[in-house]
């Protein structure tokens, strides 16, 4: 039998419109810092979770869990845990410090909407896929997010992923049990307008590697990094 015609899409395939309109959510994806003022309906808000909820996880565990924060105090706690965090790192970073303080890498304070996503706890019992790989509840917990921030661009809200933190503080300002760990801090809400291109290049903090670098055929890339 010979091969299909790699031009001819799959008789599984999407509508030419519909498979367009998934490449151009990738494409068009942008952590956001900036928010304008405005609540996020609430109808949106159970799609995104939906979203996150029919992410892929390895074992089928689900390792994700959210928590909506909606009290004014416990996100100014949040803000200045990530505050404390965002001046250490900047003097971790040497000689870039002062054009890291410059950047906005959070938008706690204005975004409409703000979650923590933790990995749940008790993660030891799930073995399937993790045997070898233990991370692979981060990895699912990745997933989960990463469906919430296409979909939160298909509705035209801004989502940024916000990493800087002491994850213990954070736990126990939350209220998670032992074992529980959060990965994020997720600013959701409305936007004037997209990025034209990821802000860290917009700032000239770092560029996109290009995919030949990154991609090797039976072997490790020649970059050889």
């Amino acid at each position: 039998m010979n091969a299909p015609d790699p031009l001819t899409p799959s008789e599984h395939a999407y509508e030419e419109d519909a498979r367009a309109a998934v490449y151009r959510v990738i494409a068009e994806r942008r952590d956001m810092r900036h928010f304008r003022p405005g609540a996020v309906d609430p109808a949106v808000l159970r799609r995104l979770l939906w979203a996150a909820h029919h992410a892929p996880s390895v074992g089928y565990m689900q390792p994700w869990r959210f928590v909506r924060v909606t009290d004014a105090a416990l996100r100014d706690g949040i803000h200045a845990l990530v505050e404390e965090e965002r001046i250490a790192t900047a003097r971790a970073l040497g000689e870039r410090e002062e054009a890291f303080m410059r950047l906005k890498v959070e938008g706690i304070r204005e975004c409409g909407e703000l979650l923590v996503v933790a990995l749940c706890a008790d993660r030891e019992r799930h073995v399937f896929g993790r045997r070898t790989l233990p991370e692979m509840d981060l990895v699912s917990c990745a997933c989960a997010i990463q469906n919430m921030w296409l979909a939160a661009r298909a509705e035209g809200l801004g989502m940024g992923w916000v990493s800087i933190f002491d994850p213990d503080r954070l736990a126990a300002l939350v209220g998670m049990p032992d074992g529980a760990r959060p990965v994020a801090v997720l600013c959701i809400g409305h936007v004037e307008a997209f990025y034209p291109a990821p802000m860290l290049e917009l700032e000239g903090w770092a560029s996109r590697l290009p995919e030949d670098v990154l991609i090797g055929e039976n072997r490790w890339p020649e970059s050889g990094t």
